[in-house]
């Protein structure tokens, strides 16, 4: 669950991802919600959405503070064209998500739920069109040489199955960054 969160003395707005109760002693979960955490915090990207802090309370209930973004995402801007996106919209978007793939894939971090609902446009008055992505949810991400990563079997099948390559619908281990 996400929250829209408020520091009364500074006032800055925050976003707070929270690891529900009835997942907090999932040990693949937490691990999961952690590398969450680890995977963004590792790439510095402008692409991605940056990450403040991570608690886990004595309960087991784990949180990730971060960056409040104003936007909305592809898949909202999506369904509001009529007619689907231009095609230098698309190129420019696109370009956009592959560069901050990029800097993630050089990190050894792999994304594995990337679809048009995980990414935001967000008002950015230095790039081209004022506009610029911002890539979320690496709750799926598979990091390379993490501590404490939970083991993916390689017959698990993770993510979402519209946007997943074959080689994902094989087993969520086998995916690398191509």
């Amino acid at each position: 669950s996400v929250f829209e969160v408020r520091h009364d003395t500074i006032e800055r707005r925050a976003a707070v991802k929270v690891l529900r109760a009835e997942y907090a002693q999932a040990p693949d979960a937490s691990v999961r919600f952690i590398n969450e955490a680890r995977a963004v915090s590792r790439v510095e990207h402008p692409g991605l959405i940056q990450i403040y802090g991570f608690v886990r309370r004595d309960d087991g209930i784990s949180y990730i503070v971060m960056e409040y973004l104003n936007g909305e995402t592809i898949s909202a801007r999506l369904k509001r064209a009529a007619i689907g996106l231009e095609v230098r919209d698309v190129i420019r978007l696109g370009w956009q998500v592959a560069d901050c793939l990029a800097a993630a894939h050089s990190k050894g971090i792999i994304h594995r739920d990337l679809k048009p609902s995980n990414v935001m446009i967000v008002s950015d008055p230095h790039m081209l069109n004022s506009e610029r992505t911002k890539v979320l949810d690496f709750g799926l991400a598979k990091v390379a040489d993490a501590a404490n990563v939970a083991n993916t079997s390689s017959s698990v099948i993770m993510g979402t199955p519209l946007y997943m390559s074959p080689e994902q619908c094989d087993g969520a281990n086998r995916v690398d960054e191509r």
